[in-house]
């Protein structure tokens, strides 16, 4: 369906949308006014014009007739609004191609294209106020109807800000009825503003006698004031008013007899110029003003005649409020076709939705179903709606790209009792998009049964139904439901016209990442990232970057997870720069990229770092709803507080975890990550043989975990159950550098307690090699003194390797800071080591500050690990020597 509301809603090319960049053709009957003429000229050497007036008041004319005058700027760019342009992601896509079709831009200036209709990301906006303060000369952008979007803050937030930040290369002229957002306040006190009226857009007697001039008629002086003063010199009124006179045989005894109220003149008027014209004219007048664009074929069979392309033809060229499109298209003056469709209602009570209904079913059949589709939905045809919509293959378009709102909002209208396999899977698909996963199934399950019911299915239906199953396993967690869907939705699709297919990259975008999703949940990392890989090469446009985005972050876990920070942090950082090509905000994108980055940073010992990517993690809106999000976002804070010297912290964040992940199948990495997390606590914690615990409960450890245990056993004197679980350590390709460094160093602590210091030296020289181009400092640092002693007296191993802290190399100068320690110590661990110095026992200092032997007995055991000594003296001495006591 392309976007499933028709030509004028993306720039993608059609006659109506070219009408939207294009300036309006200025009649022949205009009448120029060398006194607004000049205050525009006027005001576009200043930031902002406002050209504000009722309807009718003639400030798109007045606009675009100065924009041909001999001394306007040519760097012009005209945008006329709509009212789906309400969501700033949809109103700066058009801004851009405006620009961008005046050659003002281009699309490949670095700006970007909105990919999310609800919210634009600040740094798109940055990057066209800076290309537009490169310009040589100010561009001027005009925003017809722009009351259109004028009750959007956001909007007008965002406008301001790339205006102020052009630094003078933008000019801005706002054409509306309303008085917009924008701080004209402020433009004005700074005498930046320059504002056109209603009072000044009112005709004054000498004007009007033009326009009646240039319609060939003529009042005298008198007639010419009493219709400027009945009309208040609003034009729509003055040119109404001629038009009516026109067919009196006395105009001026016509306009002078004429007395109807000020606010009923428009109606009135209108009805005096549509009873003017011959029935057939009437017929086609109204029942065309239900479209937005008239084509003569349409409307032929609306009326039921043939003759729609002469009297169209005639109309426009006499100025009857219709005007040409080109291509053999025309449009309503929407004044003129609002009451038209009031007079519809009276006239001819029933009739609008029948129209509406014969245009939806004309435009479908001729190759125009994104049209079609507003009008079934005002014929009340939900089926048909619906089953369009679905044959179209639109039905990703609820869950991306810029039309996401504006069709949740036209399907929102469905009734309860309108029924039938695509009206299900239509809701289906909305409550999925809502992550109402019981609902989205309920809908679901309806459709499927329904299939099973009937002889004949659609190939569209059954490849949208299919992909909606994808979706559903992913939100569940069951990858063998999210491949047998896939399945189903593959063995449809060479059932369709692969032009069709090819209109709407955005439903393999989703399935795929759909796919990849469940297949990663359950740990499938070689299918989930061959899977993820296609979806991130398919085609880029605004319908597939949010799933090109969530497949590259996801991909970038998958290279984490593997053990390959750098690799991760390379398809991290193409996710981040996916979503601000797309000018997607930081509250729509995913957070996975952000949470590899921050787990990177904590492996590289860059905490503050991490702690930034995990905040914009958790400001995503995926933080509330994908579990993966959530639970990688409980996990990262748990390793930050261990990183950071609380293993006790460290636990206590990872309480909510099993909630988090609640409603979905477990994750086996998750698990396994969890089961990391706690045990290296533990043993954080000096509490080797708890740590043992937790590891040995779990039946099917990850490598990273058994290297966690082996470690865990020689923190607890069994070296040689150690070794025998190093030796049964996989050593083949597939894991990263993460793991085989801690898997090194852990067999170097082996070696050195063994007293083969030579083979140690070896493998710590190895795990130096291959830490090194990934920044891994993580793994050193919480290996325990051994390491830091060993290095201290083979500093020839550390020689080239100054990318390590000055702990891991085994330096220890007397000025040392206390910033310099392992780790921090904690407010409780200076109380207890403050008594330690004063030579107290343990039980005295569990009875001075209140607290069990026990608890005293660990962080003792903390204490020494971070001084690096193996007693009470030595303890006091280090602390002495970095100045914590």
């Amino acid at each position: 369906m392309g976007e499933p509301t028709g030509e004028s809603r993306t720039p993608d090319g059609g006659p109506l949308l070219a009408a939207r960049f294009g300036l309006p053709a200025v009649p022949r009957t205009f009448v120029r006014r060398p006194r607004l003429i000049a205050r525009l000229t006027q005001g576009v050497r200043r930031p902002v014009t406002l050209v504000n007036g009722s309807a009718g008041a003639g400030k798109t004319l007045l606009v675009a007739d100065w924009t041909t005058g001999p001394r306007v700027p040519r760097r012009i760019a005209w945008l006329t609004v709509e009212a789906e342009d309400n969501s700033p992601g949809v109103f700066w896509t058009y801004v851009l191609e405006a620009l961008r079709r005046q050659e003002l831009a281009r699309s490949d200036d670095g700006v970007g294209t909105p990919a999310r209709s609800d919210e634009v990301d600040h740094s798109m906006l940055a990057r066209l106020a800076a290309l537009l303060s490169r310009q040589q000369r100010p561009v001027v952008l005009v925003l017809d109807e722009f009351e259109r979007v004028a009750a959007s803050a956001e909007i007008a937030d965002e406008l301001n800000f790339v205006l102020r930040h052009a630094d003078g290369g933008l000019r801005l002229v706002v054409i509306s009825r309303t008085e917009p957002l924008l701080p004209l306040h402020r433009y004005r006190a700074a005498g930046e503003a320059v504002d056109i009226r209603g009072g000044d857009l009112a005709f004054l007697p000498r004007e009007t006698a033009e326009l009646l001039d240039r319609h060939g008629m003529s009042l005298s002086d008198e007639g010419v004031r009493a219709l400027t003063t009945r009309t208040g010199g609003w034009a729509a009124g003055l040119r109404l008013s001629i038009l009516a006179a026109q067919q009196a045989e006395d105009p001026e005894a016509f306009l002078k007899e004429f007395e109807a109220g000020q606010s009923t003149l428009a109606d009135f008027l209108l009805a005096e110029v549509l009873d003017a014209q011959p029935p057939e004219t009437q017929d086609l007048l109204l029942r065309a003003s239900i479209l937005e664009q008239i084509r003569p074929e349409l409307a032929d069979v609306l009326t039921g005649r043939d003759d729609a392309a002469p009297i169209l033809d005639r109309l426009q060229h006499a100025n009857a409020f219709v005007e040409s499109l080109g291509h053999s298209r025309y449009r309503l003056h929407p004044l003129f076709a609002e009451i038209l469709r009031v007079h519809l209602r009276v006239r001819r009570p029933g009739l609008e939705p029948v129209l509406h209904r014969t245009a939806a079913q004309w435009l479908s059949g001729a190759g125009h179903p994104a049209e079609a589709l507003p009008h079934a939905a005002d014929a009340g045809d939900w089926e048909f709606a619906a089953t369009l919509f679905v044959e179209e293959l639109a039905i990703g378009r609820l869950r991306t790209g810029l039309e996401v709102d504006r069709l949740d909002r036209l399907f929102s209208r469905m009734p309860p009792e309108a029924s039938g396999p695509a009206v299900d899977l239509v809701r289906a698909a909305r409550e999925l998009a809502r992550h109402d996963i019981d609902r989205g199934l309920l809908h679901l399950r309806r459709v499927e049964s329904r299939l099973g019911e009937e002889d004949q299915v659609s190939a569209a239906l059954r490849l949208s139904c299919a992909t909606l199953r994808v979706l559903a396993a992913r939100m569940t967690g069951s990858a063998d439901e999210a491949e047998a869907a896939a399945q189903d939705a593959e063995a449809a699709r060479p059932e369709l016209p692969q032009e069709l297919v090819d209109r709407h990259p955005e439903l393999p975008a989703l399935m795929l990442t759909d796919l990849g999703s469940a297949q990663l949940w359950e740990g499938r990392f070689d299918a989930a990232r061959a899977t993820l890989s296609a979806a991130a090469e398919v085609a880029a446009s605004p319908v597939t970057a949010f799933p090109r985005h969530e497949s590259l972050g996801r991909l970038a876990l998958i290279d984490f997870l593997r053990g390959w920070p750098a690799r991760a942090e390379r398809h991290a950082r193409e996710a981040v720069a996916q979503a601000e090509r797309s000018a997607l905000p930081p509250t729509a994108r995913t957070g996975v990229a952000h949470l590899v980055l921050a787990a990177v940073a904590i492996d590289r010992d860059e905490l503050s770092e991490a702690r930034g990517h995990l905040d914009r993690a958790a400001a995503a809106s995926a933080a509330l709803h994908d579990p993966l999000v959530m639970t990688g976002l409980t996990l990262l804070k748990s390793r930050l507080r261990l990183a950071g010297g609380d293993p006790q912290a460290a636990l206590r964040a990872l309480e909510g975890l099993d909630q988090d992940a609640q409603g979905i199948r477990p994750s086996p990495w998750v698990h396994d990550r969890a089961v990391l997390t706690v045990g290296t606590s533990h043993l954080a914690a000096g509490r080797p043989l708890a740590a043992l615990e937790v590891f040995q409960q779990d039946k099917d450890p990850a490598p990273e975990n058994r290297v966690a245990e082996a470690r865990a056993m020689l923190d607890a004197g069994q070296q040689e159950a150690a070794l025998e679980l190093l030796a049964e350590l996989p050593t083949g390709p597939g894991e990263g550098p993460a793991v085989t460094v801690r898997a090194l160093l852990v067999r170097a602590q082996a070696a050195k307690l063994l007293g083969n210091t030579d083979t140690a030296a070896r493998l710590i020289a190895r795990a130096l090699f291959l830490a090194r181009p990934e920044g891994l400092r993580r793994p050193f640092l919480e290996t325990g003194p051994w390491l830091r002693r060993l290095l201290h007296h083979r500093p020839e191993l550390v020689a080239l390797h100054d990318w390590l802290p000055p702990t891991v190399r085994g330096e220890l100068p007397r000025d040392r800071t206390p910033a310099e320690l392992i780790e921090p110590l904690s407010r409780r661990e200076h109380e207890i080591l403050e008594r330690l110095a004063q030579l107290m026992s343990t039980e005295e200092i569990a009875e001075d500050i209140h607290l069990s032997v026990n608890t005293v007995k660990t962080h003792l055991k903390s204490i020494y690990r971070k001084l690096g000594a193996g007693r009470r003296g030595e303890a006091v001495r280090r602390a002495r020597e970095l100045h914590v006591l």
